[in-house]
């Protein structure tokens, strides 16, 4: 009985602890952008297969892990095809990702990309920044090095 029970308590943690990933229409993503819950919002759009968004991601997992303290919200924002939801899951899993993950299905990326910001050509990875108090904003449309992500979080911060 007592395997059975660790058994069964294994198997719910596991469960529990993977993430749920959405698949979202920019509407959603829309009020990311309005949302005041924090004072700082990082928004990084990325894709399963972008090799430099894959190599900047545990610089943005370390901000979301310190985010109790920084007060900053953390969302990723995957560009993947919404039938590749299961690859966006099993990456996340393997990769232990903790901050939110949304899949966008809005491939209509002309109607978009000008909401994000005016001067993103539609590359990624690409990184929004936003102070919900005072309205200032960051766009980097690059990969992100180390200690990048901290000063652009200070620039906006003041």
């Amino acid at each position: 009985m007592t395997r059975i029970l660790a058994l069964f308590l294994l198997v719910t943690t596991s469960a529990l602890a993977q993430q749920e990933i959405s698949i979202v229409k920019f509407n959603t993503v829309q009020k990311l952008l309005d949302d005041k819950s924090a004072p700082i919002q990082i928004i990084n759009f990325w894709a399963t297969w972008c090799a430099p968004c894959v190599k900047e991601l545990p610089l943005i997992e370390a901000i979301n892990e310190q985010s109790a303290e920084e007060e900053v919200k953390v969302t990723l924002i995957s560009l993947d095809f919404a039938d590749k939801i299961d690859k966006v899951k099993s990456f996340v899993k393997l990769k232990k990702i903790k901050s939110t993950v949304v899949l966008l299905d809005d491939i209509d990326y002309n109607s978009w990309i000008d909401k994000i910001d005016k001067e993103w050509s539609g590359a990624i990875p690409a990184t929004l920044l936003l102070n919900t108090k005072t309205g200032k904003r960051k766009f980097i449309e690059k990969e992100l090095v180390d200690g990048e992500l901290q000063t652009l979080i200070k620039e906006i911060k003041e």
